[in-house]
C-alpha cells in the first residue's frame, strides 16, 4: 500500500516537473538536498565539493525534466547520479595525482641543479600570464583557484550561469597552458609544493 502511494506521488512530481512547475522542483530540492549531500560525503571528503555536485545534479534535473519517465523514481535517479559524479570526481583526482607524481619524478631526474630556475622567476611569469588574461577569465580563474570559491558562488557574484564560469575557467587554463608551456612541468611541481 505504501509503495503504491509513493509511486503515485512520484508520478505526480514527474508530471509537474515535465510541465515546468518550479514549486515541484523546489519541493524535490528541499526534501532531497541534505540527504544527497550526506550521501555524497561518503565518497567525497570536502563538504563544498559535495554541495557543488548536488547542485549540479539538481540543475541537471531541471534542465532534463522533459525527458523524465513516469515510472522513474526521482529519488533513486538523483542518488544514482550523485554517486556517479562523486566516483568520477575521485577518479579524476587519482589520475591528476598520478600525473603530478610522474612529473615530479621526471623533474627530479632532469634537473639535478636546483638553481636551474628560481621559483620566483617562474611565479612572476605565471602572475604576468594571469594578468594578461581577458578580465572575465582572469576574475573567474583567480576567484576559483586562489580564493577557493565554487563555480556556483562565482556565478552568483558575477551574475552569470555556473556553465559560463566553467567555460571561462577552462579558457583561462587553455591560455595559461599555451603561454607557459615551457615552464609547465616546473609550475606543476612548484604549485604542488605550496
Amino acid at each position: 500500500m505504501e509503495d503504491n502511494k509513493n509511486q503515485i506521488v512520484n508520478t505526480n512530481i514527474i508530471r509537474l516537473l515535465k510541465e515546468g512547475s518550479e514549486q515541484a522542483f523546489e519541493a524535490v530540492y528541499k526534501s532531497l538536498y541534505r540527504g544527497l549531500c550526506a550521501y555524497a560525503l561518503q565518497y567525497v571528503e570536502e563538504r563544498e565539493e559535495c554541495e557543488e555536485i548536488v547542485q549540479d545534479v539538481m540543475m541537471w534535473l531541471w534542465e532534463n525534466r522533459k525527458a523524465l519517465m513516469p515510472e522513474m523514481s526521482v529519488k533513486s535517479l538523483l542518488f544514482t547520479i550523485v554517486k556517479n559524479k562523486c566516483l568520477n570526481s575521485l577518479s579524476h583526482k587519482q589520475i591528476k595525482q598520478r600525473v603530478h607524481e610522474s612529473l615530479f619524478a621526471k623533474i627530479e631526474e632532469r634537473f639535478e641543479d636546483p638553481d636551474l630556475y628560481t621559483g620566483n622567476e617562474i611565479m612572476a611569469k605565471l602572475d604576468q600570464a594571469i594578468q594578461n588574461l581577458p578580465e572575465d577569465y582572469r576574475t573567474a580563474f583567480t576567484m576559483n583557484r586562489f580564493e577557493n570559491q565554487t563555480y556556483n558562488d562565482i556565478a552568483v557574484k558575477m551574475g552569470v550561469s555556473s556553465k559560463t564560469i566553467a567555460y571561462r575557467i577552462s579558457q583561462a587554463l587553455k591560455i595559461l597552458r599555451e603561454e607557459l608551456k615551457e615552464y609547465m612541468p616546473l609550475l606543476l611541481f612548484l604549485m604542488k609544493q605550496t
